[in-house]
Order: structure tokens, then C-alpha cells, then sequence
């Protein structure tokens, strides 16, 4: 077995970038040997340090954390490292099953939005839902993308994948119905962790696919349909977001459904 491996060498057969294997050197968590021309050799042992500064790394060890183990390898320090590493590889999971369950609500919403009937005004009872929730108005997407951010960063623990779980708007019906124009009043996050809460309803709703602009007629064919209906409006007009730029670049793609709470006269 060979006694010495240069850099390019090391970093083919272990996987280590070179420009890493240079870095440890560079903070002395490693130290080869150089030949008579000026070329690193690394032994066996700089081997089995590399290999423990990339597998503590990999599971989110400090470097400092990685340096006093280094710096003091023993029976003790090795148990101690070993039961740290298992509190760590823990923790990852507990967060790649928190990521799996947010792709599948992500998944679930996606593909329930492709079923959800075009055109079609329904009356449909909603539970409770729980939300974040920002009492800002708006004017334009630009607004409304730094509120979704302030949205998200309410709960730092929740993750995100590719979007956000159904993002919402609130539009005042008084300007809708008085003006024509769309008033946006605030914007939710739809989550479970959330403190904030829509509440549970009969709701007249009505999807459509294309530009955010569809709001306006179609919230007023809600508010025309609970009238000849025999219907009371209980609250806000809710826009909910099921398939938006997050999803798609393409604005055909996008699924939107306007939400209005009711109850029989």
C-alpha cells in the first residue's frame, strides 16, 4: 500500500475538493509533507483526518468543534464525539422529514388545483383554516412578493420547497362592487403552524387559470350569485394563489380561486 498520495489524488479517490484539501491545510487541521520539488504527500494519517473533517462537516460540525477533536483524540473525546454526531444525524433527520412532508403538501396541492372545475361557481363548506397573516394592503405583484417574504419569515422553522403552501390575498368587496377595482387588504400563508385563523364557512367558489385581472369579474359574479341566491356575504373576498409564478413562469399555467363566505338569509 502506498505510504504517501499527492492532492489530485486524495481528492479523486475520498471525493474532497482540492480547493477544501488546501483550506485544511491553509488552518492547519492538516499538515503533509512536501518532496524536494515542493509537492504535497500526504500520509495514511492526513487520510484519516480529512475523511473526519468531511463526515463531521457533512453533518453540520463547526470547524472549531472539528479542531478541538483533532487536537485531542481519546477514548473519552471519541465517545463524546460519537454521541454528538448521533444527536446531529438525529436532528437532520427530523428536518429531512419535515422537508418530505412539505414536498407532499406541496405535491397535493399542485395536483388538486388541476382537478379543481373551471368557470363553475360552487357553494362548499371550508373548516377552519390556520394562517400567517399580514394586515397590509397592496397594489402591484412587486408589493405583494415583499409581504409573501416578510410571510414566510414569521416561521423560521417552516421550510419551503418551490413556493410557498397556498398563498392568499383578502380583497374589500365595498370597492370591487362600488368601483370595479381590485382592493387587496392583506395576505396569508395557509399553514398549520400558523397563529392566525380563516374561519371555517360555507363559501361561494370559483376558479379560473390565466391572469390575476380574472378577479375582479369573477368576484363580482360571486357577490351577483350569493344575491340571486338568497345568500348573505359574511366577510372579505379570498384570492388563493393554487398554482402561481412560484409554480409556473408560463401565466396560462397559473390556478387561482376566489372564496366568499356566505350563509343563508
Amino acid at each position: 500500500m502506498k505510504q504517501y498520495f499527492k492532492i489530485g489524488e486524495i481528492s479523486k479517490l475520498y471525493n474532497i475538493g482540492v480547493d477544501s484539501i488546501r483550506y485544511y491545510e491553509e488552518i492547519e487541521l492538516i499538515q503533509p509533507e512536501r518532496s524536494e520539488s515542493g509537492y504535497r504527500h500526504y500520509s495514511i494519517h492526513d487520510i484519516w483526518r480529512l475523511n473526519v473533517i468531511r463526515d463531521l462537516r457533512s453533518i453540520g460540525f463547526t470547524m472549531e468543534q472539528i479542531r478541538e477533536y483533532l487536537g485531542n483524540h481519546t477514548t473519552a473525546s471519541s465517545l463524546k464525539l460519537l454521541e454528538e454526531e448521533q444527536d446531529a444525524i438525529q436532528k437532520q433527520m427530523l428536518l429531512l422529514q419535515k422537508l418530505q412532508k412539505n414536498v407532499e403538501q406541496r405535491l397535493n396541492t399542485i395536483r388538486c388545483a388541476q382537478t379543481l372545475p373551471l368557470h363553475k361557481i360552487e357553494q362548499i363548506a371550508l373548516p377552519p383554516r390556520h394562517c400567517h397573516n399580514l394586515s397590509e394592503g397592496y397594489h402591484d405583484a412587486e408589493e405583494m412578493d415583499v409581504l409573501i417574504e416578510r410571510l414566510i419569515n414569521l416561521d423560521k422553522n417552516r421550510l419551503y420547497i418551490i413556493g410557498s403552501n397556498q398563498i392568499g390575498t383578502r380583497i374589500s368587496l365595498s370597492p370591487l362592487q362600488n368601483k370595479k377595482i381590485l382592493s387587496y387588504q392583506s395576505v396569508f400563508l395557509i399553514d398549520e403552524q400558523g397563529n392566525d385563523l380563516i374561519p371555517g364557512s360555507d363559501y361561494l367558489c370559483v376558479t379560473y387559470r390565466g391572469n390575476y385581472s380574472q378577479s375582479a369579474k369573477w368576484g363580482l359574479k360571486l357577490a351577483d350569485y350569493a344575491r340571486t341566491h338568497g345568500l348573505t356575504i359574511t366577510g372579505e373576498l379570498l384570492e388563493l394563489l393554487w398554482v402561481d409564478i412560484h409554480i409556473s413562469s408560463e401565466e396560462s399555467e397559473h390556478i387561482t380561486q376566489l372564496q366568499l363566505p356566505v350563509k343563508k338569509i
